[in-house]
């Protein structure tokens, strides 16, 4: 989704484009690339390359690239802009998003519930615009929030999702075994940090890659007035 962002305008305004997707998850853009082509779009005029993150720093750096567009975690686009704007080029980067709801006393709490659902969990949580902080005001709020939210998120279905069958699965396991170990290591640092948890997680091989993988969808719920 992010690249939509992009493209369309830089090669509306006359430019030839280079994307370089993530190195876990490169289908989609060569996906892109073959729709365009089918479009009608020059070869040369929108550019899919793969390389690792150091190889990548030529596209920071080279003076043929004018302009270079970042969004992912807050530390690589910090490198990018000091890099890439030292040689020359406009930057637009953009770091890792927390994106807040403020929850007032006299809010709609099914409607506002039903909501953060949404933000929080659709697209598996995996959205730039995903929901991972709520903030209740008022003393009874979170009581009132969490009385809701607990069971929604408690039947959220758990599972593979890149198979025929298994589309009504919700959560779809992570990325990668780094990923699920610095979500695990989330859960364990909240609950040594005495928050009160509720999670859910699945072991589950996918077909598809034959490497253990999972998925978990933790709320950390603390008192709003801490």
């Amino acid at each position: 989704m992010v690249p939509m962002w992009m493209f369309p305008l830089a090669l509306a305004c006359g430019n030839s484009f280079v994307l370089k997707p993530p190195a876990l998850a490169p289908t989609a853009a060569v996906r892109l690339a073959e729709l365009l082509k089918e479009a009608g779009l020059p070869d040369g005029v929108f550019n899919v390359v793969h390389c690792s993150n150091e190889d990548a720093e030529q596209l920071y750096t080279d003076p043929r690239i004018a302009a270079v567009s970042f969004v992912g975690s807050s530390g690589v686009a910090e490198y990018i802009y000091k890099t890439a704007s030292a040689h020359g080029k406009r930057v637009q980067a953009f770091g890792a998003a927390k994106n807040h709801a403020i929850v007032m006393p006299d809010a709609d709490l099914d409607a506002t519930v039903n909501a953060i659902m949404g933000g929080a969990f659709g697209s598996a949580g995996e959205r730039c615009m995903a929901l991972p902080v709520v903030v209740a005001v008022g003393d009874e709020t979170a009581d009132k929030l969490i009385a809701r939210l607990k069971p929604l998120v408690e039947a959220l279905k758990v599972g593979p999702g890149c198979m025929r069958g298994q589309e009504e699965n919700e959560m779809g396991p992570v990325v990668s075994d780094t990923h699920q170990k610095k979500v695990l290591g989330y859960i364990d640092k909240g609950e040594s940090e005495g928050q009160n948890w509720w999670s859910m997680a699945a072991n589950c091989a996918c077909r598809v890659t034959t490497r253990a993988t999972m998925s978990a969808a933790p709320c950390s719920i603390t008192s709003p007035r801490r």
